[in-house]
């Protein structure tokens, strides 16, 4: 099989990364936790932009490049698709179908954080499940407003805002939970897709709370997508 460079970013990768022998390399941003258990390399940290990754592919005689990374990582999946480009060797992605809205739900969907802002004025506790950006927005938080923060690791808040740190696979009863004790009365979260965070999205509906949206980003054009790990495999098994 041809050397395959796996860029991690969502739990589906990991899947992916379990499949590939030592020849291969399995590579995180290093944000999440680092698995030590792969009969695959795993590389941590970044590259220095496209020509950066460019030259590692180079170097590491890399055939395939395999974006696996979030889908709001824009700036990643443009870097990758340029370098493989660069390169010479093609790019595919696994990209996570978009979460569809149901029967009972209310989402409103926001392009940028100043659309989000405006979005959130009739709220007074919403619960963010946006990562570590709101972290950069905590002195915008108006006084009539209490902000809950969930991301991956616990982080400093302010007198309005609380940060838990958690992670998925999340399951309904805790995030019925989550909404009763702290009183949540707007969602905040990205399309990502994931099946590990979507029991949020059947609470705010049983709860009749809104849900504020982030449009996903348009990525780059790559040779190839997939829409799940099995697709994935199945187009790997047929490489020579």
């Amino acid at each position: 099989m041809k050397r395959i460079l796996l860029l991690g970013g969502v739990t589906e990768a990991l899947a992916i990364a379990r499949t590939l022998g030592p020849q291969h390399i399995y590579s995180l941003a290093g944000i999440g936790r680092v698995p030590t258990d792969l009969t695959c390399q795993v590389r941590v940290g970044g590259y220095g932009g496209a020509e950066g990754l460019a030259q590692f592919i180079r170097e590491q005689g890399i055939d395939l490049l395999l974006d696996a990374t979030h889908p709001y990582a824009a700036q990643i999946s443009h870097n990758a698709a340029h370098a493989a480009r660069a390169c010479a060797i093609p790019c595919w992605a696994l990209r996570r179908p978009a979460w569809q809205p149901q029967a009972g739900d209310d989402w409103r969907e926001v392009a940028d954080w100043a659309e989000l802002i405006q979005a959130l004025k009739p709220f007074r506790r919403p619960l963010f499940t946006l990562g570590r950006e709101p972290l950069q927005h905590l002195h915008e938080i108006p006084p009539e407003q209490f902000w809950t923060l969930r991301a991956l690791d616990i982080y400093p808040g302010n007198e309005r805002c609380e940060v838990i740190g958690a992670r998925g696979p999340f399951h309904i009863e805790g995030e019925r939970e989550l909404f009763e004790r702290r009183r949540i009365d707007v969602l905040v979260s990205k399309n990502s897709g994931s099946t590990a965070t979507e029991p949020k999205l059947e609470v705010a509906r049983e709860r009749g709370v809104p849900v504020l949206i982030l449009q996903r980003p348009v990525l780059a054009e790559v040779d190839r997508e997939f829409g799940t790990v099995d697709e994935v495999l199945q187009g790997l098994r047929h490489l020579v």
